[in-house]
């Protein structure tokens, strides 16, 4: 059965090959929507090797954190773009677990994770997220799981009002529009724990400023930020 399976595959794969999202070259064996070269060009940020980062410096001031990280830089017309675009608007979720998948690896190295309690996705608001199916940041929260074994949790806080996208929008316009978006529904489930919040993009930190402070009056709660890509 096992070998009628892998027949079968190979025969898929010789008609109708994977290609890799970036360059379109067909994918080898092991290979899962990225090849090899493009993903020893991905544009890591290498956050993990600093002391401070730029993820970090949007948060400070703003909200107690322990830890602000991003694993690719999102340039317009770049790699992180064209991964992101494909994860949010082409249904690509299983990108998101295998993005999720590399941001642990690389930042349980810098042992990011050696604290951490609970990944929480930041949420979609239930008409969004009917309208794309899933919530992409939890496919990154499920990817991050699989390789620390952390709890997701995916009812603490919920998205109580739908907002206009904030792609266009500037930092004050940014800040006023995910003002009071987020409800905290179980305080005791986060109570005394560190949860990370993970989602797919961090530009100025507003989505990320707003679901901590759904969160921040839980008492013994520590904050940190996961964003896949940092614009």
């Amino acid at each position: 059965m096992t070998m009628m399976k892998t027949l079968l595959n190979d025969l898929l794969n010789l008609f109708f090959p994977r290609l890799c999202l970036l360059c379109q070259t067909p994918l080898v064996k092991g290979e899962e929507h990225i090849c090899l070269h493009c993903s020893n060009n991905l544009p890591y940020t290498h956050f993990t090797d600093l002391k401070t980062n730029a993820a970090c410096r949007l948060f400070e001031g703003k909200v107690p954190f322990v830890a602000a990280t991003a694993l690719l830089r999102f340039e317009h017309g770049g790699y992180g773009q064209k991964l992101i675009h494909s994860l949010k608007y082409h249904g690509n979720k299983e990108l998101g677990y295998q993005l999720g998948r590399r941001a642990a690896i690389a930042c349980q190295k810098a042992g990011l994770f050696d604290t951490v309690d609970v990944l929480l996705p930041v949420p979609l608001h239930p008409e969004r997220l009917k309208q794309r199916g899933y919530n992409q940041s939890e496919w990154i929260a499920r990817g991050i799981q699989s390789v620390t074994g952390i709890p997701v949790d995916t009812t603490s806080v919920s998205r109580i009002k739908k907002t206009e996208s904030q792609t266009r929008k500037q930092v004050y316009e940014r800040q006023k529009n995910v003002e009071n978006i987020f409800r905290l529904n179980d305080s005791e489930a986060l109570k005394n724990r560190h949860a990370l919040l993970v989602d797919d993009v961090i530009t100025t930190g507003s989505t990320f400023l707003a679901c901590a402070a759904s969160i921040q009056a839980v008492p013994g709660i520590r904050i940190s930020f996961l964003g896949i890509t940092i614009a």
